[in-house]
């Protein structure tokens, strides 16, 4: 009986093992020794398709980024809408995979989705009138904002043990302990609050930009 074919090893089967990998145990997990046995063949191997640990988190990188939708802001139509959507969706791509949101913050670098990604902002933006200036600081003041959100959580930094929060040294968290039980709810709300705080503020600072009519309501 003829043995079972392996995968063929392919540049996306590489990259979707090493971003699980990534995932489940951090940025240090990754070698191109570790990854070949995940892979189930022989280290040199990899080098058919990429020539360096390097590239291969760049692809892993781009096919993160590559998920984020920027297609509200790129039309240039209103940028306010655009904002939010880019920066909701940006937010998402990265709270997916926050491992790999380390290596992300460097910035885009040669990756062509992460630059497919700025263009895109930096264009919408100028499209709908800001100053290249002014846009490359909107646009750059987002990328902050999305990735210390996406790096971790602010709930899960406090344990869900009423003892560590002795009223004596610590008078105002009382409830600290209770964090933890509604991440979701807490990260979340805190994410919505301060985009929108973000975006609001751009309006009133530079309301020539921005339709005059616009009603603020935050999200749920």
């Amino acid at each position: 009986m003829a043995r079972p074919r392996k995968p063929l090893l392919s540049r996306e089967r590489i990259v979707t093992t090493a971003l699980a990998l990534i995932d489940a145990e951090g940025l240090p997990a990754l070698s191109t020794r570790r990854l070949a046995a995940e892979l189930g063949v022989s280290g040199p191997s990899l080098y058919n398709h990429f020539t360096t640990k390097d590239e291969i988190l760049d692809a892993v990188a781009d096919t993160v980024i590559a998920q984020v939708d920027v297609s509200t802001l790129a039309t240039g139509a209103d940028w306010r809408a655009g904002l939010l959507d880019w920066a909701r969706s940006y937010r998402a791509a990265l709270a997916a995979h926050p491992h790999v949101v380390p290596f992300l913050a460097q910035g885009p670098g040669r990756r062509p989705a992460g630059l497919r990604m700025a263009d895109a902002a930096f264009g919408g933006m100028v499209e709908a009138g800001w100053p290249p200036a002014l846009a490359t600081k909107v646009c750059a003041m987002v990328r902050y904002f999305v990735a210390g959100s996406a790096l971790g959580s602010f709930a899960r930094g406090f344990v869900d043990d009423p003892g560590a929060y002795d009223p004596a040294d610590y008078p105002h968290l009382g409830q600290a302990h209770l964090l933890a039980e509604h991440q979701r709810r807490v990260d979340e709300g805190a994410f919505e609050a301060g985009l929108e705080a973000l975006v609001d503020g751009l309006t009133l600072h530079h309301p020539e930009l921005g339709p005059p009519d616009i009603e603020f309501r935050p999200r749920g």
